[in-house]
């Protein structure tokens, strides 16, 4: 699961607990400025293949996370829980997707959104 701050202009994703050891990965730090959409989708995380894992965590069908590449874009996953997964969509960062499970999924979707109109 990650928990999302916000912090100046500066959004924070902040992987938590053993999330952390199975995404290879404690925290990003995204400009408010380089996301561009925040959504729940669930055709985003529907099959199997989320592409090369790049490196991260996989039990086909149960948990995703790491840093993964799929048609030549870089994504970072970290979901266990499908129905509290939200996609977001970046601009000139290190990945071009985030897809991560959050605990409240319309409040993070809100605080997204928010910042960026800011």
């Amino acid at each position: 699961m990650v928990r999302i701050t916000r912090e100046g202009d500066t959004f924070l994703f902040d992987v938590q607990g053993l999330h952390k050891l199975w995404a290879l990965k404690s925290y990003l730090r995204v400009p408010a400025a380089h996301v561009t959409s925040a959504r729940q989708d669930p055709a985003a995380l529907g099959g199997w293949w989320k592409g090369w894992r790049m490196p991260g965590t996989s039990i086909p069908g149960v948990f995703t996370a790491g840093t993964y590449l799929l048609d030549g874009r870089r994504i970072f996953w970290d979901v266990l829980r499908k129905r509290n997964a939200i996609v977001v969509e970046l601009v000139r960062e290190e990945y071009d997707q985030l897809i991560i499970e959050v605990e409240d999924p319309a409040a993070a979707i809100a605080l997204l959104r928010t910042g960026r109109a800011s």
